[in-house]
């Protein structure tokens, strides 16, 4: 049976205690700060007396069972520069008062599993541990500049609004994670604008209703696998994985968003980038607008990964700096426009992009035809031709069909490399004749330059004819002409007879004039098929 709310003030209250009391039936502050930087911040070693301090169960007597407010007043808990001795235990409770805490310090943990809010303000607080598994909020949660210890848990929240928890500082729990977040829902914007955490942040199944901005944020995690994971994120909108532009004289300790924050910078701008130290998992996450990857900085080991393994978004916008070590991973990821630059991914052995649909590049920047074929020789190590292809179609969609042919003559080459000797060599010979068929102008000059030595090498010859009474006129230009095309006949071939060297000329031209054909028909048919 819940307590009954009461108007009277409880005997054992301290004067901090009753201050408290007095101003949640006011809705006012209850200001307990020093007046004094150095003793006013929540996460300095200075100590903070009995006369700063307030007991952690009556904060939740206050919460759960609070006494009704003064006539005309909205009842409300709103602190600065309070020392919470004990643990919150608001576990499972409904709590209906509007919460906000600033510059606020916690003894112990803040138990709020299962518990229901309107909104909970804490801003720049000094926190061991947040334990708020399946909590549910009709309004925000709002964390921003707070210190946390030993992590944040979230797992299967839900936020009505926004959460926030920009240039928060969040130490890792005993499973090496700072913010632990799977299946968490935020019905519209997450912002962890200059966010550091040192453990694994988990936000596997999580789902954003508009935009997650983790702009100039610094994920560490030097204890594990990854700093980011979150495989089957949904962001209906755009995951800003972004610099920020840095904007001091906004920092002015502001308790409503967006606290001095400033947007992605432009060029000359100070900013800060967004930096992942540890590996990063969007494996299979859907976006609705963009990934924006302007200015990140990755720092990885050999063995870790930046993996987007099966993403899908309209615009996937990788255009921060080149790892050094571990992986890029985008195999089988679908996006509709590509926007990258040469100097945003990693070298042979450093990327994979099997089965990599992109429909349109964007490139910025200096990004010509050669530096996009090692970009592909970079994710193949081993010969594939599904990424030629890929980006063959794409150019030729956007009417460079000139680029179209040269990636796919790259690709005839580097697929000449993988093939027995027998095979290489006809490819070679393709390649120096008629360039795989993608440059048919060259065929056309073989013929010309064969037809010339032909017609010179029989001018000098007045064969007899094999029958007297039936020949054409001889004619060495015709005869050489007839020679080469092996499918028509021009009349020439078969009425002349000729004797040693020079039917071993002849033999020649017609050789040389089936290879030439043979490979042009190879060409041309390849080219069919592509097109």
């Amino acid at each position: 049976m819940a307590e009954a709310r009461t108007d009277e003030e409880p005997a054992d209250l301290t004067a901090a205690e009753s201050r408290m009391w007095e101003a949640f039936r006011t809705g006012s502050v209850c200001d307990l700060s020093a007046r004094a930087a150095d003793r006013d911040d929540p996460h300095a070693e200075y100590v903070w007396g009995p006369e700063r301090s307030v007991r952690a169960r009556v904060v939740a007597r206050l919460l759960l069972h609070g006494p009704p407010p003064v006539p005309g007043r909205v009842a409300s808990l709103k602190l600065r520069g309070v020392r919470i001795s004990g643990r919150l235990e608001l576990s499972g409770g409904a709590v209906a008062p509007y919460v906000e805490l600033q510059s606020c310090r916690f003894d112990s943990e803040i138990q709020l599993s299962e518990a229901r809010f309107g909104t909970l303000r804490m801003v720049n607080c000094a926190i061991p541990r947040l334990e708020a598994s399946r909590l549910h909020t009709e309004g925000d949660l709002h964390l921003p500049r707070c210190r946390v210890a030993r992590g944040i848990r979230l797992t299967d929240a839900q936020i009505g609004t926004d959460l926030l928890i920009s240039q928060a500082v969040v130490q890792r729990d005993s499973k090496g994670r700072a913010i632990a977040a799977d299946g968490m829902s935020v019905a519209q914007d997450f912002q962890g604008e200059l966010l550091e955490t040192y453990g694994e942040v988990s936000l596997r199944g999580a789902k954003v209703g508009v935009s997650m901005n983790l702009r100039g944020a610094r994920l560490g995690n030097p204890y594990g696998r990854f700093a980011l994971n979150a495989p089957q994120l949904t962001v209906e909108r755009t995951l800003y994985l972004t610099s920020i532009a840095l904007d001091y004289a906004a920092y002015g300790g502001s308790s409503t968003p967006p606290y001095g924050l400033g947007p992605t910078p432009t060029r000359g701008r100070l900013a800060q980038h967004f930096e992942c130290r540890g590996g990063l998992r969007l494996d299979d996450g859907r976006f609705g607008d963009a990934i924006d990857f302007y200015g990140a900085r990755f720092v990885l080991t050999p063995e870790q990964e930046i993996s987007l393994r099966r993403i899908q978004t309209p615009e996937f916008r990788f255009v921060g700096e080149r790892p050094q070590e571990g992986r890029v991973v985008v195999s089988g990821a679908k996006v509709v426009k590509l926007v990258d630059t040469s100097t945003s991914w990693p070298g042979p052995g450093g990327l994979s992009i099997e089965g990599f649909v992109y429909e349109n590049l964007a490139p910025r920047g200096h990004f010509p035809l050669s530096r996009r074929l090692e970009w592909v020789e970079a994710a193949t190590p081993e010969y594939s031709p599904e990424p030629y292809e890929r980006l063959a179609a794409v150019l030729r969609a956007s009417g460079e069909d000139q680029d179209a042919r040269e990636v796919l003559l790259a690709k005839q080459r580097r697929r000449r490399a993988t093939l027995p000797p027998a095979p290489k060599a006809w490819g070679y010979l393709q390649d120096w004749t008629v360039v795989y068929g993608y440059r048919p102008g060259r065929a056309a000059l073989w013929m010309a330059v064969l037809w010339a030595a032909g017609a010179l090498l029989f001018s000098q010859l007045d064969p007899p004819a094999i029958k007297e009474d039936e020949h054409p006129q001889w004619s060495a230009a015709l005869y050489a002409l007839d020679l080469l095309l092996p499918v028509i006949d021009l009349g020439q071939q078969g009425q002349w007879k000729l004797e040693g060297g020079w039917q071993w000329g002849a033999a020649g031209l017609v050789i040389m004039g089936w290879i030439l054909a043979t490979t042009v028909a190879a060409g041309a048919s390849r080219l069919l098929r592509r097109g």
